[in-house]
């Protein structure tokens, strides 16, 4: 595949940190991001608030600790040379993120509401299509016969892993269409991200894009008249959970791996999220997966591998 722009860019630590990174590091970075990011289902069934205010408080919580990293970072003076770099027209990118990622994650807890579970999570995983028509139609790459081969796989995988879960009904209907925005919008997030990448660090975009994030959740919060308290202690860890465990550490491993990888691929590869939702799934809800979405994993596996040599390679279709 044909680079980017943000792939010839300085990333965390500058251009010589980044060429020295170990292309096994990030794509460990990744899929610890995808496989942290399929607990998000789950504990968003868990919470104790609605679906508004479990997602404020998913990017509310965890910004006090996204403030310590980018503190400690510029400790290190790591990132003066490439902020320095950075333009208005950056900064609106950056408000832009935070806006489709809010996005995502109202039309992501909300279909959960109004959808099963599966149906939410297979419409939102056709995110690489929408990051691909992106990537191909606003900036021009162009992507090799392999890595599509590998995306269409990957999708096919994700469709046999939900199984006769996935079905379409006049009753699901307004959950389903909540399912493909949050493929929309976490396309879109996916995209801007990727390009932010050459002027910014990871911990610098994760605290101003949670920051734009929590602005326009709280509102959504209070209009939607969902209490903003849990009531219990259990309610709280399970906020926290989704804050640390899914936006600090998901949200910011995928974050990390955007400097390094394409965004179609990185897309692809979040496809894993739905793998490790079904095990997790297995191992917190006692949810048995079934024969057919062994096999499916299988498949999104085996996608995911053929996409990741057809994003190395040169030969675009």
């Amino acid at each position: 595949m044909i680079k980017n722009a943000k792939t010839e860019a300085a990333a965390d630590g500058g251009p010589l940190e980044k060429q020295a990174t170990s292309q096994g590091l990030v794509l460990t970075a990744l899929i610890v991001g995808a496989v942290t990011l399929g607990m998000s289902p789950i504990l968003v069934r868990l919470s104790e608030l609605g679906p508004t205010a479990s997602a404020f408080h998913r990017v509310f919580l965890a910004l006090p600790v996204l403030w310590l990293w980018g503190a400690l970072e510029k400790r290190r003076q790591s990132t003066v040379a490439n902020a320095a770099k950075a333009t208005r027209k950056d900064y609106s990118v950056m408000v832009l993120a935070g806006f489709f990622f809010a996005g995502d994650l109202l039309c992501w807890h909300w279909s959960l509401q109004y959808t099963s579970v599966a149906n939410a999570t297979m419409l939102a995983t056709m995110a690489p299509i929408w990051v691909t028509l992106g990537s191909y139609f606003l900036f021009r790459e162009r992507f090799s016969r392999l890595f599509l081969l590998g995306l269409c796989i990957a999708i096919f995988g994700a469709a046999v892993l939900m199984g006769d879960s996935f079905q379409f009904s006049r009753e699901r209907l307004f959950g389903d269409l909540l399912g493909v925005g949050t493929g929309v919008f976490f396309g879109s997030y996916i995209l801007t991200v990727g390009r932010l990448r050459a002027h910014f660090s990871t911990a610098s975009i994760m605290f101003l894009t949670t920051a734009v994030t929590a602005v326009l959740l709280l509102p959504a919060t209070l209009i939607s008249g969902e209490s903003l308290i849990a009531q219990t202690l259990y309610g709280w860890t399970v906020l926290l959970g989704l804050a640390l465990l899914t936006h600090v550490g998901g949200q910011g491993a995928i974050a990390y791996a955007l400097a390094h990888l394409s965004s179609a691929f990185t897309a692809v590869a979040m496809l894993l999220e739905g793998v490790a939702a079904i095990f997790l799934a297995w191992i917190i809800l006692s949810e048995v997966p079934g024969g057919w979405q062994i096999v499916g994993a299988c498949i999104v596996i085996g996608g995911v591998i053929i996409a990741r040599r057809g994003n190395l390679q040169g030969d675009p279709a």
